[in-house]
């Protein structure tokens, strides 16, 4: 994802179910690692299935994460928002959180675009902990960072 000569800014997507938790995280992580290593890519995140269950613009498990990192964004107080074709044609590069859970709302959904979509296996709160779940997300993107 390196790519310092270049002047225009990419765009990758991250998708999760809600656009509350997971995918939040990614952008939002994403973002400060990009600003931090002066990349020419920029990250957004959408739901495929947005849960009115979900309360408030973010999770507070995502909050407390970012805010223990020292990671602050205007990002966390808007509302999660869901996924249509327009934000896919406008990404450069588009990663669905876990392939289990995601693959299938895209085939149903975006039949189109699931073959272009990287699928990771970062779990949601229902299958694992925060503390396990968004450290393994760091992970995944610092070496997407690093292709």
């Amino acid at each position: 994802m390196r790519n310092r000569n270049a002047k225009t800014t990419h765009r990758i997507l991250f998708l999760c179910t809600g656009n509350y938790y997971r995918s939040r995280y990614a952008e939002i992580y994403f973002n400060e690692r990009s600003a931090v290593l002066g990349l020419c890519w920029a990250a957004e995140s959408r739901g495929l299935a947005l849960n009115d269950c979900n309360k408030g613009p973010i999770s507070l498990h995502t909050l407390a994460c970012l805010t223990s990192r020292g990671i602050e964004s205007e990002a966390c107080r808007r509302l999660p928002i869901q996924l249509t074709e327009a934000d896919l044609v406008a990404a450069d590069h588009i990663v669905a959180v876990k392939q289990g859970e995601h693959l299938p709302l895209m085939e149903a959904n975006f039949p189109a675009w699931s073959d272009r979509v990287e699928y990771w296996n970062v779990h949601d709160i229902d299958c694992a902990t925060p503390a396990a779940s968004l450290p393994h997300l760091e992970l995944e993107i610092d070496r997407l960072i690093e292709r």
